[in-house]
């Protein structure tokens, strides 16, 4: 049980630029909630010696609010209209809870992503008017065995995944009085720079996934019971399938010259192991679905510190008779060719054509009014976050690194994360929600099918 302690709210230390910030056409599309991530921390003489964590925290948070100060402000809607939204640069702050449990450490175990985990995290309510909910939400948690949690949320509007850890990464240098520190590239019309895209932009990718056949829509889907694993593939496992792929490469001439990543083969694996697992007739149409970071597919370059949101949305399809009858081979090409159409040109269309819309409401998985809705991207589709290229740990806020971050529990049929060990054996951890009748034929095919 968890108890909740005490609310502290932090503000930036010293004066911060008042101002409305331009979102650009990749933040407005984004969900108006947070991505939860957790970070557990054992006792040690460190922490120990660390004094009040809370206080140090806040005192290091509130410095890092000077550097991220679109973080202490709020979002409202804009008087465009369309569901878009501005952010309001007002330092009204962010919320730490400081709270207990009677839970230690190692009562989590291998930190499977449950409601356990969620409870470690702060809760936001999103039927609260948008401009009181703040873009970060911090909860301390000091556990039975002297060890302690810290759970974050952080608005997908404002950040996606490599700057949500540029922000960490500051935040604690900060509180343990270490640098160089390196700011953030706050301007977001630097997506806007670069020539215009000469072909429009094609919205196929953007259509809602397919739905099993036999019904017209996912309501059924939606509502049955979901669980989720928490399973690791070894640096062998990975590598076995790699080379798999690499060799129906060489014999059909199809990558390119180029060999398939580790993604790109355990992607597929996983494509195909949850097909299998779900039982799909051979003319089921299948997504899967993820994120491409743009970065540096941009001409020029994204600036390297560039703080929001540079995240194209990707789609392989194929029907579940092909995806199995074919090799692992075959759904690691389709993954490719997704990949591959991610260009300076179709981003720049990609952009173009989000802003021209007339209400971007339609891809966020809540309405106006923070009620559930939005594309179901469960049975028969998948979607992969691949963290497997983040600086992900080292989270070290005067008291010694992390022993495990990790994902809340945010699942819905087919959500999957790759997380790289946290040992840096080579070995990929794999979080993923799938319906409870499903989920056991996965696990085997998972591992017996390599």
């Amino acid at each position: 049980m968890v108890t909740l302690k005490a609310t502290h709210t932090v503000r930036p230390s010293e004066p911060t630029p008042e101002e409305i910030m331009y979102l650009n056409a990749s933040d407005q599309i984004k969900d108006i909630t947070h991505t939860p991530t957790i970070y557990f921390y054992r006792h040690s003489p460190s922490l120990d010696a660390a004094g009040d964590a809370v206080s140090r925290l806040r005192d290091s948070l509130s410095k890092a609010l000077v550097l991220f100060y679109p973080l202490a402000g709020r979002l409202n809607w804009a008087a465009e209209g369309g569901s878009r939204v501005e952010l309001h640069c007002n330092g009204k702050g962010v919320p730490i809870f400081e709270a207990e449990s009677e839970a230690a450490v190692e009562d989590f175990g291998d930190f499977t992503p449950t409601p356990a985990i969620q409870a470690l995290i702060p809760s936001v309510d999103y039927t609260t008017p948008i401009d009181e909910i703040p873009m970060v939400i911090v909860q301390l948690t000091r556990f039975s065995c002297g060890g302690v949690s810290i759970g974050l949320g952080i608005s997908h509007v404002m950040a996606d995944g490599p700057s949500a850890l540029h922000f960490v990464d500051e935040w604690a240098k900060i509180a343990r009085s270490m640098g160089p520190i390196v700011p953030p590239f706050l301007d977001r019309t630097v997506l806007e720079n670069g020539s215009p895209p000469a072909k429009p932009f094609d919205p196929a990718v953007l259509r809602p996934p397919p739905t099993l056949i036999g019904q017209e829509d996912n309501m059924e889907q939606r509502k049955k019971p979901i669980t989720v694993a928490f399973l690791n593939l070894t640096k062998l496992q990975i590598e076995k399938l790699r080379n798999k792929v690499n060799l129906d490469s060489d014999k059909n001439n199809s990558g390119g010259g180029r060999g398939y990543s580790r993604f790109e083969a355990v992607a597929a694996h996983i494509w195909r192991c949850t097909s299998k697992a779900r039982g799909h007739v051979s003319d089921q149409q299948t997504s899967l679905h993820f994120v491409a970071d743009f970065r540096n597919k941009l001409q020029p370059p994204l600036p390297k510190n560039f703080f929001g949101n540079a995240l194209i949305r990707v789609e392989a399809t194929d029907t579940s008779g092909s995806l199995l009858s074919n090799t692992i081979g075959a759904a690691a090409k389709k993954i490719r060719e997704a990949v591959e159409k991610v260009t300076d040109e179709t981003v720049r269309a990609y952009l173009e054509y989000l802003k021209g819309l007339p209400d971007v409401g339609r891809f966020r998985s809540l309405d106006n009014s923070g009620r559930p809705k939005g594309d179901f991207y469960g049975n028969p589709n998948l979607a992969i976050i691949s963290w497997t290229a983040l600086p992900l740990y080292g989270a070290d806020f005067g008291w010694g690194k992390e022993i495990h971050m990790g994902p809340g529990s945010m699942g819905f049929d087919g959500k999957t994360f790759l997380i790289p060990s946290h040992e840096g054996d080579g070995s990929f951890n794999i979080a993923i929600w799938l319906q409870e009748e499903h989920i056991s034929a996965f696990k085997k095919c998972l591992y017996n099918d390599i």
